[in-house]
């Protein structure tokens, strides 16, 4: 229990702080993308490509940390991560769009690396404290939540060419990673990861276990959802004339919805089961959705928002909580790390497809959020639908609690 509490320590400051740099880019990312792009509609690619690293890197980090372990994984990222914060300033500074665009790529190596910090805090945990530490885990990013937007209001115009500062000082928070993951005492790999022997079932066998695949859906679905309405919200504040101060402000607010729960969102799923937190989820992510099309009025933001980011929380740890308790130790690397190339994967099209329905749908600020909540429901849909057809199975097939 001592390994486990200060691992997941070790997990929730690198997620409070390192962690702020996500908050960061998902303020600036559009709105520096607007300012370089040749194109309006193509304004959120960079937060797109900040996405695509991270699946196309979720699978090669999941394998290294199985044979390296998860502090190698874990500072491979982070050194990438400050390059790439360090390439997208310089192209701030040259007016480039296409290597800001590259820069943020690179970075979304960390946010890879972040979203298996839920993972690394089970590592040395009993069964028991597994969901708690998930949400502790999580829960660091409250800290993220208030260290970001303070970090973008203290860094956007602190160099003539905006936003230029702000990705140096996210390169700096990469580069003091290392430090804080020498103190990670996780489990070291078996000898087979480390030669990488087969374990376990196969990829196939474990893509046709139900609880598997409708974890991996419900965490894709409210994982993608939020990062598809949280890429418009500045671009949505700004262009409905409200200032880049107040779009900082709502996105900080979401944050902290997305993460205040988390302390406790453990013990509700060990209280209510898994599955039933998923479901309250998708339903507070459906009344988001319903919040912002109600209005453009500053309050409707801020609840829109509110909601989103309590709807994933309980939808995305909910599924992990699920996906955690459906295979063995040594299947542990494999699911992982596909589930974060899914997810991930996922969450690249949402925001592939936020500038282009937030810019390029109806002519105005207002049309183009509207159609980006509308834009929800059929993915709430599909995951709903997938939970009940679980749900509705025979209790002596769902899934180990």
């Amino acid at each position: 229990m001592r390994r486990a509490w200060r691992n997941i320590w070790v997990l929730v400051a690198a997620q409070g702080v390192l962690g702020a740099q996500m908050s960061m880019i998902f303020i600036t990312g559009g709105l520096a993308g607007q300012m370089l792009a040749p194109n309006p509609c193509i304004a959120t690619l960079p937060i797109s490509a900040v996405i695509l690293g991270s699946a196309l890197s979720a699978r090669p980090l999941s394998g290294l940390m199985a044979r390296r372990g998860r502090r190698a994984g874990f500072t491979l990222a982070c050194l990438i991560a400050a390059a790439g914060a360090g390439l997208a300033a310089a192209g701030l500074y040259a007016g480039s769009f296409w290597l800001f665009t590259a820069g943020t790529g690179l970075t979304g190596v960390y946010m890879a690396a972040q979203g298996f910090y839920r993972f690394a805090a089970t590592d040395a945990a009993p069964p028991d404290l597994q969901p708690r530490a998930i949400g502790w885990v999580l829960g660091g990013g409250l800290v993220a939540a208030l260290l970001g937007p303070m970090l973008v209001r203290a860094t956007t115009e602190a160099t003539a060419v905006p936003f230029m500062a702000t990705f140096a000082a996210i390169a700096a928070l990469n580069l003091a990673g290392p430090l804080l993951f020498a103190l990670l005492d996780s489990p070291a790999p078996s000898l087979a990861a480390r030669t990488g022997a087969p374990q376990g079932r196969s990829l196939g066998e474990l893509l046709r276990t139900p609880e598997i695949t409708v974890a991996m859906i419900c965490g894709t679905v409210s994982y993608a959802l939020m990062n598809l309405v949280m890429t418009s919200t500045p671009l949505a504040v700004v262009g409905c004339g409200f200032s880049a101060g107040d779009a900082a402000n709502i996105v900080s607010a979401h944050v902290v919805a997305m993460f205040l729960p988390s302390f406790f969102t453990g013990w509700l799923i060990n209280r209510f089961g898994a599955s039933r937190i998923v479901a309250a989820g998708l339903v507070i992510l459906a009344l988001s959705s319903a919040a912002a099309m109600s209005g453009v009025e500053l309050g409707q933001f801020y609840l829109a928002l509110v909601l989103l980011g309590l709807g994933w929380n309980f939808g995305f740890i909910g599924a992990t909580a699920m996906l955690t308790a459906a295979h063995s130790p040594a299947e542990r690397a494999r699911v992982q790390g596909i589930n974060d190339a899914v997810v991930f994967g996922g969450v690249f099209v949402a925001s592939l497809a936020s500038g282009g329905l937030m810019n390029c749908s109806g002519g105005s600020a207002q049309a183009g959020w509207e159609a980006v909540n509308l834009a929800m429901l059929p993915l709430l849909i599909l995951a709903g639908g997938a939970l009940i057809w679980l749900t509705m199975r025979p209790k002596d097939a769902l899934e180990p609690r």
